[in-house]
């Protein structure tokens, strides 16, 4: 945001969801597009890409419309360009089939995504020059054996020939395989599973990826749905890429993942696994929105605890100190955000995590303003010892909510870092029913 439009924010302390004292201007960002959506549990959803010879500088964000067509905005700071690219054309139209985004060893950039559980592949399209996603190549099907959902890739450094695709798929459960590169053609193939990684008591644990970059890959996941699951878990891990082993946040070998499942459950796991448990609540039904490396390797977890009706969302951001993890309350955020009653219940507002300065989260909070309670993109800023040192309000008096922030993945120090969506929700997929589905925008904060 710029400093015009900082200097018209008046923010009050929120730590409780209490009501915030603006003045009468409004500002909801700008918008990128009228028309998209995302989930959150597919990622990179907006992407930065800046190479060091200083012949690509571009930002890639990534959404759906309630046409169900795949889409992507393409900034390009070195022409000022924008472009919108169709990836696909009627898809289905349904929230969780945003694209995610890879930058290859070759910097084309290749683009996934896959239908929610009612197929067994994924799609995917190959930038066809370096850094530019209009110039995209054919689809290419990727089949698995059983269904896809959220797909993360990763490219680490002590395996560069390959890529690590992790989604929700084999029986529900974070699933991974090892892909080749895509060749001139835009071929790719598995080369090592696919596999899933644990096996819960719960029917669907809901998994949040990031990388070091270099040989890890580091997973968040829960029990199960928290519609389901009372109460509700939250577990770390982290697949060590050399050994191919599923490991807790000591190094301790969980599983040798081609062996077969690690077992999850919410009795007698706390006790035998200790450091692979971030909370174990006896009343919360907990749910993940982000994971994040610090500075010194330490993960950072953005989080929400669901109050046992499902009403009252609060949001904490959880740090491992290297002994333990720390939770430090950081907002109330109402209950469910969008506008049908009695629906998903559990869908707050939405939490992010800055990954090039991770002791900052944007939450998105109910807030009084000119409109009446709207939910608002707010600011927290937290010290090396967990405690909040600062609250700003990025978004004021919008007319609309403001939810889903995401933090573009290695923005670093451009100008485009934040973007949410924007608008009435009403359902995560368009039905006879609700007709309406999700119809937001989506808008960033330059």
């Amino acid at each position: 945001m710029t400093k015009r439009f900082k200097c018209l924010i008046l923010s009050a302390l929120i730590l409780s969801g209490v009501s915030v004292k603006t003045i009468a201007a409004t500002y909801e960002g700008n918008v990128v597009t009228k028309e998209g959506a995302w989930c959150w549990f597919a990622d990179p959803r907006a992407l930065h890409y800046e190479n060091v010879s200083g012949t690509i500088n571009s930002t890639y964000i990534g959404y759906i419309d309630v046409h169900g067509n795949i889409k992507a905005t393409q900034h390009n700071f070195l022409t000022g360009k924008n472009n919108e690219v169709l990836i696909r054309s009627y898809f289905q139209p349904d929230d969780h089939d945003n694209p995610t985004f890879l930058v290859l060893p070759d910097e084309r950039i290749m683009i996934f995504y896959s239908r929610h559980t009612d197929e067994a592949c994924f799609y995917y399209r190959v930038s066809q020059k370096p850094g530019d996603i209009t110039t995209l190549g054919a689809e290419v099907r990727l089949a698995t054996a059983q269904n896809t959902t959220y797909p993360s890739p990763f490219i680490l450094s002590d395996d560069p020939t390959h890529i690590y695709l992790c989604w929700r798929g084999i029986n529900w459960h974070p699933t991974i395989a090892q892909m080749s590169i895509p060749d001139a053609q835009d071929k790719a193939n598995f080369t090592w599973g696919p596999y899933q990684m644990v096996q819960s008591t719960g029917a669907r644990p809901y998994c949040k990826y990031t990388s070091n970059g270099k040989d890890k890959i580091y997973l968040t996941y829960t029990t199960g749905h928290p519609d389901n699951e009372y109460p509700n878990y939250v577990y770390y891990n982290y697949v060590d890429v050399n050994g191919l082993q599923l490991k807790d946040i000591k190094g301790t070998v969980l599983s040798t993942i081609a062996n077969g499942a690690h077992n999850v459950n919410k009795t007698t796991y706390q006790s035998n696994y200790p450091y692979a448990v971030v909370d174990a609540p006896t009343d919360q039904r907990d749910w993940v929105w982000q994971t994040a490396i610090d500075k010194d390797g330490n993960p950072v977890i953005a989080m929400v605890q669901i109050s046992n009706d499902k009403g009252t969302h609060n949001y904490y951001y959880a740090k491992w100190t290297g002994s333990a993890w720390r939770k430090t309350f950081l907002a109330n955020g109402g209950g469910k955000f969008h506008q049908t009653a009695g629906l998903e219940l559990c869908y707050s507002g939405g939490m992010a995590i800055d990954d090039a300065n991770p002791n900052v989260v944007y939450c998105s909070v109910p807030v009084t303003g000119t409109s009446g309670s709207v939910y608002e993109i707010i600011k927290y800023t937290l010290d090396s010892n967990g405690t909040v040192t600062s609250t700003e309000q990025i978004t004021t008096n919008s007319k609309l909510n403001n939810s889903r922030p995401y933090v573009i993945t290695n923005s670093g120090n451009s100008p485009l870092r934040l973007a949410w969506m924007h608008g009435n929700y009403y359902d995560w997929i368009v039905s006879v029913t609700r007709p309406q589905g999700y119809p937001t925008g989506i808008n960033s904060d330059w």
